[in-house]
């Protein structure tokens, strides 16, 4: 194993700890806030996230437009992933900051607008992101694990956990999904879209705010994508590892 390598692993290792830990006691004030606040969204909103939420997935699993990326052959070592992910999220992260901060200057119209274009941006990300790390994109197998990936990034504190483990035991989750369009009816997507607006909703309601949601937007953007790197980018990075044959490919290339 080299050198570059069991790095890696010793930040995998962090981040387990990471996704394991309890919820801490701003967890807990911040999801009764969000419950709170939840009640007094006008319906209308929160059917267009809703809407929104149901439509991406469905996009995701099916959609062409995510499925067009060419993986990256294995014959780049791990390294050279790492560095092509940062640069391709230091892309998606000023992107989103851009989006933000246009639809934030808006006040509550865009903002309600900035929530699906929010969403097409981490899921274009996504999408890019497993490529580079390997994962054959128009396999509905690794469509249904970006999902996943996507659901733990923006978990609930007291769920994260759970998500993660699902993460990590890939071979006994996928066998929940049939290789067809209508396994989408087996993931929870209630709750995978109320997780995301909740991780979401209590800075998003800042950037309606008249004068200040210009900054709020690209600021709240910017960071969500940050947050979405960090998991998938470790996700992704399991998945190369512990594919024995990808690994195989990886470690002819550095002989011992």
């Amino acid at each position: 194993m080299d050198t570059y390598e069991e790095k890696v692993r010793e930040e995998l290792k962090k981040w387990e700890t990471e996704m394991c830990k309890q919820p801490s006691l701003w967890n807990k004030t911040t999801k009764s806030l969000q419950t709170k606040i939840n009640e007094k969204i006008p319906p209308k909103v929160h059917d267009v996230m809703t809407s929104s939420m149901k439509h991406m997935i469905k996009a995701t699993l099916i959609g062409s437009e995510y499925t067009t990326k060419k993986t990256i052959k294995f014959t780049a070592d791990l390294r050279e992933r790492d560095y092509k992910f940062e640069d391709r999220l230091s892309f998606y992260k000023k992107t989103a900051a851009i989006e933000g901060a246009g639809t934030g200057a808006g006040g509550i119209l865009l903002g309600i607008a900035d929530f699906p274009l929010l969403l097409g941006i981490k899921m274009k990300f996504l999408f890019e992101a497993a490529s580079i790390y390997g994962l054959d994109v128009k396999d509905y197998k690794e469509r249904i694990f970006i999902l996943h990936v996507f659901r733990l990034a923006f978990s609930d504190p007291h769920k994260r956990e759970e998500a993660y483990q699902r993460v990590i035991s890939w071979k006994e989750t996928i066998q929940e999904f049939p290789e067809s369009p209508e396994s989408i009816n087996q993931m929870n997507w209630q709750e995978l879209q109320q997780d995301y607006r909740d991780h979401i909703d209590l800075i998003k309601m800042l950037q309606m705010i008249p004068g200040l949601g210009a900054i709020v937007g690209a600021y709240a953007n910017y960071h969500f994508l940050d947050d979405l790197g960090h998991v998938a980018k470790n996700c992704f990075r399991w998945r190369l590892l512990t594919d024995e044959k990808k690994k195989r490919i990886i470690n002819n290339k550095h002989p011992q």
